[in-house]
């Protein structure tokens, strides 16, 4: 089954805009598990769920060629804007049906995007288009929502998501939140592990943190039931330029094809 939730031109422009890009100490635990399972050269990287390209644009500097596959297609045209990545190939496709002939792909790999995947099909695409050694690295949120510290404001902005936005939160995104626990189970290669606890500090505006809020599914979800109420929890109040420190805690499934 194939999920649409970000389709819409308004939700992929917020999603470009807003989206964090993983952080690169994640990118470099999985080049290192990749240069020690199937070692250099990095020939080619598939993005998928690529969304609006910022995985897919933080890998780009490691390999020859970068795929991002997409169902959307306002998504892949946000991530075909952005320029300076000419090693990026942007594709409509889903998960499921993979346009590489087998024994292929050095890396695949999805940002939050794997809990949208029809399991059982994904992992026989896996198995067919890796190359000997190569490797899947699935990643994402360990939480929902950020933890944010600005005087009471943190408290506020809690509410929001806990009270407000995750009743709203499909089962799909509930796998995720189990750290794809079972999708881990399922992977057929021996040769996996799990990456946790990876705790990332930045600062961030209100502004930009209500965009990243608004383009989770579970805000779509409230919204196209209330579209007329805002979901601010008294943040408007507060200048957009605001900053705030957050923090995001991610992890990372990884795991190699035998040689």
């Amino acid at each position: 089954m194939t999920y649409r939730f970000f389709e819409g031109k308004d939700h992929a422009s917020v999603y470009q805009k807003y989206r964090f890009t993983p952080p690169d100490e994640l990118k470099n635990i999985i080049l290192q598990y990749l240069d020690k399972k199937k070692g250099k050269p990095h020939v080619l990287a598939v993005d998928l769920g690529c969304g609006t390209g910022q995985n897919s644009r933080l890998l780009a500097p490691h390999f020859q060629a970068v795929v991002g596959i997409d169902i959307s297609e306002s998504q892949l045209e946000e991530a075909k804007g952005v320029p300076g990545y000419p090693n990026i190939t942007y594709r409509k496709g889903s998960a499921e049906e993979l346009p590489f002939p087998d024994g292929s792909v050095d890396l695949l790999t999805a940002a939050s995007a794997a809990h949208w995947f029809d399991q059982s099909r994904f992992l026989a695409e896996a198995c067919r288009v890796l190359k000997p050694g190569g490797c899947v690295a699935l990643l994402g949120y360990s939480c929902a929502f950020p933890r944010l510290h600005y005087q009471d404001c943190g408290e506020r902005l809690d509410h929001i998501c806990e009270e407000v936005l995750l009743p709203y939160t499909s089962n799909q995104v509930a796998v995720a939140l189990g750290k794809l626990e079972e999708l881990y189970s399922a992977i057929p290669f021996p040769d996996k592990e799990r990456v946790e606890g990876l705790q990332v500090n930045s600062s961030t505006s209100v502004r930009n943190l209500m965009g990243f809020i608004e383009s989770l599914s579970s805000f779509q979800a409230y919204k196209k039931k209330h579209p007329q109420t805002a979901v601010s929890g008294g943040v408007g109040i507060m200048s957009p330029d605001m900053e705030m420190k957050q923090e995001l805690e991610y992890f990372c499934v990884l795991a190699a094809k035998p040689l």
